[in-house]
């Protein structure tokens, strides 16, 4: 199903999404050293919650998954990259961290994620690999807009991660998001120009690059939920949900800050 969402529809996507990014943004500032997996899913839990809004994956039964999910967030450490399932882990210093959240209010779905470094080591794999697919997102978000092609985006954003050295997999991938948190169009990570559905005013994407250092192979965890890469590198991870408009595309789940 591809949705096309009308003026008062694209007006609560834009509510839900700066309430994504102001959840991830506060989480982020509370992911320290020393700091469970499960506290940042009771945190995301409480502002859901209170902002009266709903979690895309308490009950999310895909699948590819062992569901239903069960929590309110997606926490990847490390060498895990996707569908990452909250557990009784304390974060470290150096740890790459990749939080990945879903929300629906007013009818109206969300999804973001952000790749960070926990602590004040920097080690220069992570620092690259998080950059590459910040800058691969931002190239998919360039090349969308009404009369382009999913091919366009999915060619902008392969272009960089494959520049930066980086295998990409096509198992998973960014897709359409509106009344449901997964829709169609599928976007892969790479792909052709000119190719694909042609982006209309009122489609919503989640674009989302990801990336592992040296592999294009995922595992399952035992969880049935968690990927990680096959060879036990890091991965990083970097999403936003965007609408197509008459001038182009809209960022509807960027943070404050960096907006302009």
């Amino acid at each position: 199903m591809i949705e096309i969402l009308n003026p008062t529809e694209l007006t609560r996507a834009r509510n839900t999404g700066a309430l994504v990014a102001d959840i991830l943004q506060t989480l982020k500032g509370r992911s320290t050293v020393g700091t469970s997996l499960l506290e940042i899913d009771r945190w995301a839990e409480t502002m859901i919650v209170e902002a009266g809004a709903q979690s895309c994956y308490v009950d999310y039964e895909p699948s590819f998954g062992r569901g239903p999910f069960g929590h309110y967030i997606c926490t990847a450490v490390n060498d895990a990259v996707l569908h990452g399932l909250p557990h009784d882990y304390m974060l470290a210093d150096g740890d790459l961290l990749t939080l990945d959240l879903a929300v629906s209010k007013g009818g109206v779905a969300a999804d973001s994620a952000i790749s960070l470094i926990v602590g004040e080591s920097r080690p220069p794999e992570s620092v690259a690999m998080i950059s590459a697919t910040e800058r691969a997102l931002s190239a998919g978000i360039a090349a969308a807009g009404p009369g382009a092609r999913i091919g366009d985006i999915s060619h902008a954003i392969g272009s960089v991660l494959s520049e930066a050295g980086y295998p990409i997999n096509t198992e998973f991938g960014g897709h359409g998001i509106g009344s449901t948190m997964h829709q169609d169009p599928h976007v892969p990570n790479t792909g052709r120009p000119g190719r694909g559905y042609k982006l209309r005013p009122g489609l919503l994407l989640a674009l989302e690059p990801w990336v592992m250092a040296d592999t294009a192979e995922l595992v399952t965890d035992a969880d049935g939920w968690t990927l990680r890469s096959a060879t036990g590198c890091r991965t990083a991870h970097s999403e936003h949900t965007i609408a197509i408009t008459n001038d182009g595309a809209e960022i509807l789940t960027l943070p404050k800050q960096a907006q302009p």
